[in-house]
């Protein structure tokens, strides 16, 4: 469905440019887009490892301005929820190394502002506000074709979760989920698949 070299992507939460990279594959075979990273340490691997990229060092919420980025001993896991770090912490083998004031970008203005449509593939993790900044997507004018979206809770005492939720709410924006690999759910829009299969 995706030819990988013509992909434009956007990758919300991309944390590294190579290690657990939802999109470098793409970018490894010609593609580029948005990486989206709010700890500047981790922003400027960016720019070396991958200079056909945007980087952004801002967060997305559904709200612009500033908020509160907690840094954890484990990066991959730094959150903008208090709530997700002081229940990280609490398994005793993370810490909340500090806490910054970062901007936010509402998804909708960074797609705007970046694409001239909305990119073929987007990828989401950031640690516990993945739902909110979906439903603040306008889906009426901004239909990626793909999805590829963390729908595993992180834990350490073995009480993960499948987060429903943000299926379900992807099925309703007329999503099908396409595959699962446990942590991630990769959804295709469903008028696409059609033309597709058609």
């Amino acid at each position: 469905m995706l030819k990988p070299r013509h992909v434009r992507y956007l990758d919300i939460g991309a944390h590294h440019p190579t290690y657990l990279s939802n999109t470098y594959f793409f970018y490894e075979r010609g593609a580029s887009g948005v990486c989206v990273e709010p700890d500047p340490s981790l922003t400027r691997a960016f720019a070396k490892a991958r200079p056909r990229d945007r980087c952004l060092n801002v967060g997305v919420g559904p709200q612009e301005g500033t908020a509160d980025f907690y840094h954890m001993s484990t990066p991959g896991l730094n959150t903008f929820s208090r709530e997700v770090a002081e229940r990280y912490q609490s398994y005793g083998r993370q810490r909340i190394e500090r806490v910054t004031q970062v901007p936010i970008r509402n998804v909708n203005r960074i797609i705007e502002e970046n694409f001239d449509r909305a990119p073929e593939l987007v990828s989401l993790d950031i640690e516990g506000l993945d739902l909110p900044v979906l439903q603040s997507l306008d889906f009426s004018r901004h239909r990626p074709v793909v999805f590829c979206i963390e729908t595993l809770s992180y834990t350490e005492d073995r009480t993960e979760r499948k987060l429903d939720e943000i299926i379900d709410w992807m099925k309703r924006q007329d999503y099908m989920l396409y595959a699962d690999t446990y942590i991630n759910s990769v959804f295709v829009e469903r008028q696409a698949w059609l033309r597709r299969a058609g």
